[in-house]
């Protein structure tokens, strides 16, 4: 099970900001939480796609990227970015168990919210990372995502989707590394977790391994604590262990 014990988020300067984009979701509402809630932290910036939200963005809109970004940013330095979207299935597509299944709209669709919404985050926020202490930009990615890992197939657009996303996790890492070296780029991998993303695929989770968004946001944050700039440009599970790309 994992690790439920809070973050003490203690290799952070203190106060800290921390900006969530997917707060309207399960894993991303939960963190919300857990980091509103913590006496380290000065503020956090909860960025969902409802309309109603304060802090609205769509992932396929730029503009709303940047001025979420900007507004943060015009606050102080952040020492703390979460990409908490992505998108396995919707009422219209599902994933593909043949090639004869793919659909090149489809794989566009998983590729503009898998991968180019959350590199669209990384433009406008990378440059807002705190510079004189660690700072971390990460993106919640997927363990079938992993090239080396795949034993199974399928689900063509969400694998290759999240597979790009790794590579851009790496990608930015390397140009972090140059322009501010405290900073850290990761991938999380959260587990399945009971959420609408996870909600038609559960029936076949193992006893004990279907997380609740809580559950899975501790764990995270957890891993997020004990991050250095070693652990940089890598994926990372909920349970602390490297996962390959």
């Amino acid at each position: 099970m994992a690790n439920e014990t809070a973050p003490e988020f203690g290799s952070f300067a203190t106060p800290m900001r921390a900006l969530v984009f997917g707060a309207g979701g399960g894993i991303g509402a939960a963190c919300v939480s857990i980091l509103t809630a913590h006496p380290r932290m000065a503020r956090v910036y909860a960025a969902a796609r409802s309309a109603e939200a304060p802090w609205h963005f769509e992932l396929e809109d730029e503009a709303s990227i940047a001025a979420v970004a900007a507004a943060a940013g015009a606050e102080g330095p952040l020492d703390f970015v979460l990409v908490a979207t992505g998108m396995l299935h919707s009422a219209d597509q599902q994933p593909e168990k043949s090639w004869r299944s793919l659909d090149p709209a489809a794989m566009a669709r998983a590729f503009a919210i898998n991968a180019t919404g959350p590199a669209l985050i990384a433009k406008h926020t990378l440059g807002l990372l705190r510079r004189d202490a660690k700072s971390v930009f990460a993106c919640l990615s997927a363990r079938v995502g992993s090239i080396e890992d795949n034993r199974l197939g399928g689900w063509h657009a969400y694998r290759a989707s999240k597979a790009a996303l790794n590579m851009l996790i790496r990608n930015f890492a390397i140009e972090l590394r140059q322009r501010n070296p405290q900073a850290i780029c990761v991938g999380l991998h959260p587990g399945t977790v009971d959420t609408r993303l996870s909600k038609p695929f559960q029936t076949a989770v193992a006893p004990g391994k279907l997380f609740t968004p809580s559950t899975s946001a501790r764990a995270l944050l957890g891993v997020v604590d004990r991050l250095t700039v070693a652990d940089s440009g890598r994926l990372w599970a909920w349970d602390g262990q490297p996962i390959p790309f």
